[in-house]
């Protein structure tokens, strides 16, 4: 009896290549490629801040949209150090972080200002906030390109998060003194100008990495952080506004005091550290 070859189905050799683990040059089973959930779950919660603020901010509750903003800035703070903890940092969370930070420090803190005063202003006032905007997206693009030659000591320019607090900050201190923002459109044209144009600039701005956590320190050191958060809890907007202003000036203070006396602040990395592409800010 002549034997009769069985046929194979049209998608048998589709479906057997497509659950065969793929080797690398070692002959090794690679890894698939995914994302890391928790820090990225953090860095979705901020960016849905950033976007809980714009729309806050289209109804006119402003309260809930610079509350939002600073929400975002403690889960920024945070995606980082989940990562560094958890050994899942990737070249995927530093760019979502990036886009992220956008969303809540750049384009959040611009429109919500523009709602709440620079509409007054007619063109000059979407122009300051879009100064702002830009400015924040060049600081992020810079960060991230010059990430391997920059000081980790000093930010180059205000950051962004503290550039959106001082934004933020300004709007919530003048609603608490029952301001209305369009008749002060002026003052916040200026305050938006200066965190705009403070992010792009060389001015040399600590960032607090170098802060070693694990060392002990003195008993007063404890007294003073709950002597701040008994201080912060009084009136937050009267309390945290000047803190995110003398931060913003600092780094012009910094860098005038070291030119004064013929030693200018390098922000060029001197010494051989490990690079770290979970922090963007």
């Amino acid at each position: 009896m002549t034997p009769f070859t069985r046929r194979k189905k049209p998608g048998a050799k589709k479906l057997a290549r497509f659950g065969r683990r793929r080797l690398d040059a070692a002959g090794n089973p690679m890894r698939s490629r995914g994302i890391y959930l928790l820090p990225n779950a953090f860095t979705t919660a901020a960016l849905f801040c950033g976007f809980y603020a714009i729309v806050m901010a289209m109804n006119q509750r402003f309260e809930h949209a610079v509350w939002a903003i600073f929400v975002a800035m403690v889960l920024d703070a945070l995606d980082g150090r989940v990562a560094r903890l958890t050994n899942t940092q990737s070249e995927f969370g530093a760019q979502y972080d990036s886009l992220s930070d956008m969303v809540s420090f750049g384009a959040a803190p611009a429109l919500v200002m523009y709602e709440w005063s620079l509409n007054g202003l007619g063109k000059l006032g979407w122009i300051a906030a879009f100064v702002y905007c830009a400015g924040a997206a060049c600081r992020l693009a810079r960060f991230n390109t010059n990430i391997e030659v920059v000081d980790k000591r000093y930010f180059q320019g205000l950051p962004s998060p503290a550039a959106a607090a001082l934004v933020a900050g300004y709007i919530m201190m003048m609603s608490d003194l029952e301001f209305i923002g369009t008749r002060i459109s002026w003052v916040s044209f200026v305050v938006t100008l200066f965190a705009g144009l403070t992010m792009v600039t060389n001015v040399p701005f600590y960032s607090f990495k170098d802060v070693n956590f694990r060392k002990s320190v003195p008993f007063i050191a404890v007294f003073l952080i709950a002597l701040i958060f008994a201080l912060v809890s009084i009136d937050p907007p009267k309390v945290l506004w000047p803190i995110f202003v003398l931060y913003g000036l600092s780094g012009y203070a910094v860098y005038l005091w070291r030119l004064a006396k013929g030693k200018p602040v390098s922000i060029i990395q001197t010494d051989e550290e490990p690079l770290d592409h979970s922090e963007r800010s």
